[in-house]
């Protein structure tokens, strides 16, 4: 079905070809996964199967891809549309009508398909993908989790032959992920769709997969069976790193596997002390800014205290009557559904989002105003605007979904100096100091988007904690994130914490929130349903429980790191687990 012959792909002003030598044959039916490290490539490779790559993000690229017989190089992605279905990273930027049924029928209309066929399967696409009750909906109005569903079903209502998708469940809460996946599987075997997808969560998606495609880094590609890729991969799942710490053969792939092979282990650790998930976060002590200048905390003294809270967009009410309250030193992780409220609530925190009823203080004392805006905060020049505003980033300093909405200037040095500018910082370069500690090596003439996506998490952190915020809003910060720089980001948020910050993450990957924070508060049509010690919250619910937690139950470890500290000093681990295995 898909073809790859001696492919490679080099961009203008870069130094060595993204992809190098590439030779891949992809049947009829396979479901694919590509991995590999952020920047390695994979969006590249998944660009040449539709043609996109080069006939819209240009390079030269040489050697031939061919799909279903057609050379891409001759035939641009709309002569690949009957064939080829692509899902992007960002399914919002593909978007070109206003509801949710409009979209689901748009590429259809494009193929000229008849009109019975159309209603027929736009009916059996909200069925699949759980968007019945949305499709009267502006797409507008949808979280970043259904507009991610809506992007999947707008491709599939043309039965293409082909489905490409980078990151189809960076947006998805655990449950949705998972009922789309099933989707997608459903298509590969009952179907014969070959489907390539790429994605950062691979404990989501492992289990699927026929055959893997690991980018190395270097440009070359290896692939072949999951059980043997992942072996020696350079990015891996916790059930994999678990498999490798223990020495299982043959290396399982799903929870259920590892629970077979896991009774040597659980034996081993059950007399031993469990090592905490992360350091204890302090209760006093924040730091100023770049300097070392402490910032009293008291530790009774919630750092904010949110009450009666209300959000509403029209009818429909996203936070009610909500109260919360921070304390210095503490990560708080923010869960639910898609939906449930959470982007809203932290909007409303911050004081640029619509907030109608409830106060929220900062400090014990200073209140802050909300906007009266009775629309969802947007993303793009709208939500730049707000967040933009110095005064709003005064003592709370909010990330937005995408980084990069808050980024609009040509280099990264501008960008810095317009940061310390509006937040007066009498002319000392205090955001380099804070990108220089967090994300070194930065040029200043490099442009904000040539950056990694840690690189310009860490550039908007910067930009953010300039005014030296008491309260730091993450939402969704590990979108497009691989697990090294999940642990990067980790590190960031330990710092943030130990000079005494209030970290809220709001996010669905619970293998980080298992890895970064003290507390969660899950979040269900507006209301707080749940909060508490991460580990008592998270492994409660079989949706928020980490893979670690759901192999080793009932002891209570969350992650793979403290299995390697638990075994730590052991002389002879007869099999279960070494230092080096564990990386």
């Amino acid at each position: 079905m898909i073809r790859f012959d001696q492919v490679s792909v080099r961009y203008d002003g870069t130094a060595a070809p993204v992809l190098r030598a590439v030779d891949l044959r992809i049947e009829e039916g396979e479901l694919c996964l590509v991995v590999g490290r952020t920047g390695a490539g994979k969006s590249t490779l998944l660009g040449t199967i539709n043609g996109l790559v080069p006939h819209f993000t240009g390079g030269t690229l040489a050697g031939r891809v061919t799909v279903d017989g057609r050379d891409t190089a001759h035939h641009p992605p709309r002569e690949l549309a009957d064939v080829v279905g692509v899902v992007g990273q960002d399914p919002s930027a593909g978007f070109v009508t206003d509801t949710v049924e409009e979209e689901l029928a748009y590429a259809m209309e494009q193929l000229a398909i008849p009109a019975d066929v159309m209603r027929k399967r736009v009916e059996e696409t909200l069925d699949l993908l759980g968007l019945a009750d949305l499709r009267h909906r502006a797409l507008s109005e949808l979280s970043g989790g259904q507009q991610q569903r809506v992007a999947i079903g707008s491709v599939l209502t043309a039965h293409p032959r082909v489905l490409v998708l980078d990151e189809p469940t960076s947006a998805l809460d655990p449950t949705a992920a998972e009922d789309v996946l099933a989707a997608v599987t459903r298509l590969v075997h009952d179907l014969g769709v070959t489907v390539v997808l790429a994605e950062h969560r691979l404990e989501r998606v492992v289990q699927y997969a026929d055959r893997v495609i690991h980018l190395t880094g270097d440009g070359t590609v290896t692939d072949g069976p999951p059980g043997t890729v992942f072996r020696t991969s350079t990015v891996a799942p916790p059930v994999v790193d678990l498999g490798r710490l223990a020495r299982w053969d043959p290396l399982p792939l799903s929870v259920r596997d590892a629970r077979r092979a896991a009774a040597p282990l659980r034996e081993r650790l059950t007399p031993l002390p469990v090592p905490p998930p992360r350091p204890t976060a302090p209760e006093t002590g924040a730091v100023d800014r770049a300097a070392a200048e402490p910032v009293a905390a008291e530790p009774a003294v919630p750092v904010l205290s949110a009450k009666g809270v209300v959000v509403r967009y029209g009818e429909v009410i996203a936070v009610r009557e909500v109260d919360l309250d921070l304390r210095a030193g503490q990560v708080t992780a923010l869960m639910g559904r898609n939906g449930s409220g959470k982007s809203s609530l932290m909007w409303a925190l911050h004081g640029a989002g619509p907030r109608q009823a409830g106060t929220v203080r900062v400090g014990g004392g200073q209140e802050t105003a909300p906007v009266g805006a009775e629309q969802p905060p947007q993303r793009g020049w709208f939500g730049r605007r707000r967040a933009r505003t110095a005064e709003r980033r005064g003592p709370i300093g909010l990330v937005p979904q995408t980084p990069t909405d808050l980024l609009y200037l040509e280099t990264v040095g501008a960008e810095l100096a317009q940061a310390d500018r509006e937040s007066d910082t009498a002319g000392a370069p205090v955001a380099r100091a804070i990108l220089d500690r967090l994300a070194p090596g930065i040029a200043d003439d490099t442009h904000p988007r040539d950056l990694s996506e840690g690189q310009k998490l860490s550039l908007v952190l910067a930009i953010q904690l300039t005014t030296a915020p008491t309260v730091v809003l993450l939402d969704e910060p590990t979108r497009g994130l691989d697990y090294q720089a999940k642990r990067a980001l980790i590190q960031i948020v330990d710092t943030l914490s130990a000079e005494g910050r209030s970290v809220v993450i709001a996010t669905h990957d619970v293998e980080f929130v298992a890895s970064s924070a003290d507390r969660v508060i899950v979040m269900a049509e507006g209301e707080i349903v749940a909060d508490g010690p991460t580990a008592e919250i998270i492994v409660a619910s079989p949706a928020f429980a980490p893979q670690t937690a759901k192999i080793l139950a009932p002891l209570p470890y969350l992650t793979v790191p403290q299995v390697a500290a638990a075994l730590d000093g052991l002389g002879d681990l007869d099999g279960l687990g070494t230092a080096e295995a564990s990386r």
